[in-house]
C-alpha cells in the first residue's frame, strides 16, 4: 500500500508539474510576441531596486499597518513552503518527517516557527476578506470598478480562502502526528509538541489510532494536493505576481519616471530636418512599421511582462487624477485589459501550432477604449503608486501615438495645441516676443 502511495504521488507531482510548464512556457511566449528593448545596464543598480521593491515591498509601507499585514503574508507563503520541501521528499520516498534526524532538536523549533507564521497568515487573510466584503475599500470593490466584475474579485477571496484552509491543514496534520506520537506509533518520530497545534490536541482525544492516523494522512495529502493544485493556480492568477514581481522590478525603468521617451525615428528626421544632423547618403531609409502601438505585439517586452505581473491592488486606479474625477480612465484596468488580450493571443498561438493567427482584434478599440486613453494626464502617479514598478503610462502613451500619429485622430483641442507649439513654442497662440508682458506691471 505504501508503495501504490508514492507512486501514486510521484504520477501527480509530475503532471502538475508538467502543466505548470506549459502554463509558464505559454507566457513566456506570448511576452516575447512584444518589441526588443534592453533593459540590461546598471546590474548592481536592479540588484538594489529588486532588493527594495521585491523583497523589501518597499512600496507597501507606505500604509505601514498594510504593509506588515502583507509581509507577514508574503513572509508566511516563502517561508511556510520550505516545508512543503519535506513533504514533497517524504511522499517520493515513503518516509515521514525525513529532515528530523538532520535538525535534531532545532526541528522543532522550525516547525514552532512555521506555526506561529501560519497562524499570521490566518489572521491576516481573515482581516483582508473583512476588507473586502465588510469593511468594502473602495478600490476593491467590482461595484465602483468595473474591471474587478467576475473572475477577478472573486479570485482575491478564493487566494484568501484557500490559504487559510491550507494553513489550517498544517496545524491539523501537526496536531494529530503529536498525538499518534503520545501513543508512540509507528512511522511518527519524537519531536515533541508544536508550539501552537498542541492547543488542538484535546479536539483529538479518545480518537482510536486508526482514526488518528486517516486525520493525520488526509490533512497531509488536502495540504500537499492544496499547495501543488495553488502553485498551478497562480498561474492564471493575479498572484502571479508572487513570482514575476522580483524580475519585473529588476528590469525597471532607471532612468526618471516622469521622461517621456521619444521615438527614435521621428527625432532623427526632426534632427536632419534642423541641421543638427546630415543624411548619410548611404544608408537605405527606416522603414516605419508603425507610429506607436495598436496592438499588445506592438508594446515592448517590458510592457507585456507589466501585463502579466499586476497584483490588481487598484492603489494606481485610486491615485490617478482622471478616474478620481469621474472619468473612464483606470490604470489597473489598462493593465488587466493588455494581459487579457495576452490570454487571447497565447490561445490562439496553441491552436495555431505556436503562431499568431490574425483574429481581427486589436488591443486598442477591441480591449482599451479611447475614452479611456485620451483621459490620461501623463500626471505619473499611477507609476508612483505601483509596489511593484508597473508603468500603465507607457502603454496609454504608446496607444495614444498610435491613435494620434498613424491614425491622425485627435481631438480638435488637441490639434491647435499642436499648432501652437510648432510656431509659437507654447500652448498659446500668441508671438513668443510677447511671452513675458504679464510681467511688466510687476513690482520691482
Amino acid at each position: 500500500m505504501e508503495y501504490i502511495q508514492q507512486i501514486l504521488f510521484a504520477i501527480i507531482l509530475g503532471a502538475v508539474g508538467w502543466l505548470i510548464y506549459r502554463r509558464i512556457k505559454l507566457i513566456r511566449d506570448t511576452i516575447r510576441l512584444g518589441q526588443p528593448e534592453d533593459r540590461t545596464d546598471r546590474p548592481s543598480d536592479r540588484l538594489r531596486l529588486m532588493g527594495r521593491m521585491a523583497f523589501g515591498q518597499k512600496k507597501m509601507f507606505d500604509r505601514p499597518l498594510v504593509g506588515i499585514m502583507h509581509f507577514v503574508l508574503y513572509a508566511g507563503f516563502l517561508l511556510i513552503n520550505i516545508e512543503v520541501l519535506e513533504i514533497i521528499l517524504d511522499g517520493l520516498s515513503g518516509q515521514h518527517r525525513m529532515f528530523v534526524p538532520f535538525f535534531g532538536t532545532w526541528y522543532h523549533y522550525i516547525i514552532d516557527f512555521f506555526e506561529l507564521l501560519a497562524v499570521g497568515v490566518i489572521v491576516v487573510c481573515a482581516i483582508f476578506l473583512v476588507r473586502r466584503n465588510i469593511l468594502k475599500v473602495n478600490r476593491l470593490q467590482p461595484e465602483r470598478h468595473r474591471e474587478l466584475r467576475g473572475f477577478p474579485y472573486i479570485d482575491g477571496n478564493v487566494i484568501l480562502i484557500f490559504e487559510i484552509v491550507l494553513m489550517c491543514a498544517i496545524l491539523t496534520m501537526n496536531a494529530a502526528d503529536t498525538v499518534l506520537q503520545d501513543m508512540n506509533s509507528a512511522h511518527y518520530p519524537l519531536t515533541g509538541d508544536y508550539l501552537i497545534s498542541q492547543y488542538l490536541k484535546p479536539l483529538f482525544a479518545g480518537w482510536s489510532e486508526g482514526a488518528l492516523i486517516g486525520l493525520e494522512r488526509g490533512a497531509w495529502w488536502f495540504h500537499i494536493l492544496g499547495i501543488l493544485a495553488f502553485a498551478l493556480y497562480v498561474t492564471h492568477s493575479k498572484h502571479l505576481h508572487i513570482a514575476l514581481a522580483f524580475p519585473n522590478t529588476y528590469f525597471a525603468r532607471l532612468t526618471p519616471r516622469g521622461e517621456v521617451r521619444n521615438m527614435p525615428e521621428i527625432t532623427k528626421e526632426v534632427k536632419l530636418m534642423l541641421g543638427m544632423e546630415q543624411a548619410d547618403p548611404n544608408e537605405q531609409p527606416a522603414e516605419i512599421g508603425r507610429f506607436g502601438a495598436k496592438d499588445a505585439m506592438d508594446l515592448s517586452w517590458k510592457n507585456l511582462m507589466d501585463a502579466y505581473s499586476c497584483t490588481e491592488c487598484g492603489r494606481c486606479t485610486a491615485q490617478c487624477p482622471a478616474n478620481i474625477t469621474g472619468k473612464l480612465l483606470s490604470p489597473r484596468k489598462i493593465m488587466m485589459d493588455t494581459r487579457d488580450r495576452l490570454e487571447d493571443l497565447g490561445h490562439n498561438m496553441q491552436a495555431n501550432g505556436g503562431k499568431v493567427v490574425e483574429d481581427g482584434k486589436t488591443l486598442l478599440g477591441d480591449y482599451i477604449l479611447v475614452e479611456e486613453i485620451m483621459a490620461c494626464t501623463t500626471c505619473n502617479a499611477c507609476v508612483e503608486a505601483c509596489p511593484v514598478m508597473i508603468d500603465p503610462l507607457d502603454i496609454i502613451m504608446q496607444l495614444r501615438r498610435y491613435k494620434i500619429m498613424d491614425e491622425a485622430q485627435a481631438p480638435a483641442s488637441w490639434n491647435m495645441m499642436f499648432q501652437n507649439m510648432e510656431t509659437s513654442q507654447a500652448p498659446w497662440k500668441f508671438s513668443p516676443s510677447d511671452r513675458f508682458n504679464w510681467a511688466n506691471n510687476l513690482r520691482q
